[in-house]
């Protein structure tokens, strides 16, 4: 098992490689959905490289968690899925869209309890590509059950879209299954995904998380912690309304 184990390891390191480098770093659809509150308000102004660093959450505002740098590129990224209307999954589980931002910021959490942890991007765009940053994945998720990341060579399954989870001004949340190869012989090993993707105002804000086999999360399916995603909502939406 340790090389099945070794196997993973690489295939979760190669899925966010297309946009992320972690290191230890500074103390660092269309519309609302459903129980949106709207919370942006103000003019639809993207917040700049700085204001989205500042607005990202630091270990001071997340306790029980190591909060680390997570270097990002500001480009759309350019994985493919056949069948290609799951593009934009591909693009959520490397936490980033088809589409360019004007700025992008990335933090890694490790909890510090050995429970589930997460990464995160905060993007800047233009509102309609904000807007349409969401829309795309929630229509992917909608369509897709199974499909593959084309340059990695990685195989996903049980793609389902959850309940709207009712962030910022519109958010999509799904779950899936990645089958990572093991040594030849050997059965893949199912590793589950979840990914929250909000939108407030012009930032987009992707969150995923997995879980290892034989790690802590047990063999339930993987959840991005509520306190992140709801401590860096009320960070941003502060930055927000004072840009």
């Amino acid at each position: 098992m340790r090389r099945t184990t070794a196997g993973l390891a690489v295939a979760v390191l190669v899925t966010m490689s297309a946009l992320t480098a972690c290191g230890p770093g500074p103390s660092p659809a269309t519309g609302a959905g459903p129980g949106h509150a709207g919370t942006s308000g103000g003019p639809a102004r993207p917040l700049s490289e700085r204001a989205l660093e500042q607005a990202a959450i630091t270990g001071t505002d997340l306790k029980g968690y190591e909060v680390r740098f997570m270097a990002t590129a500001a480009s759309a990224a350019h994985r493919t899925a056949a069948p290609a209307a799951c593009t934009p999954v591909v693009h959520a589980l490397g936490a980033g869209s088809g589409f360019t931002a004007t700025a992008r910021a990335g933090r890694q959490f490790l909890s510090e309890e050995h429970g589930p942890g997460a990464t995160m991007t905060l993007s800047s765009h233009g509102l309609r590509d904000a807007t349409r940053v969401i829309g795309a994945l929630r229509t992917a998720a909608e369509r897709c059950r199974t499909f593959e990341d084309v340059q990695a060579g990685f195989r996903y399954e049980a793609v389902a879209l959850r309940p709207d989870p009712g962030y910022g001004d519109a958010s999509v949340s799904l779950r899936l299954t990645q089958l990572a190869a093991g040594e030849q012989g050997e059965r893949p090993v199912r590793v589950p995904y979840a990914v929250v993707a909000v939108r407030l105002g012009t930032t987009v804000v992707m969150f995923s998380a997995f879980h290892r086999p034989g790690g802590s999360g047990g063999e339930g399916p993987a959840v991005v912690p509520d306190v992140i995603i709801r401590t860096q909502l009320a960070k941003l939406g502060e930055a927000t309304a004072a840009k």
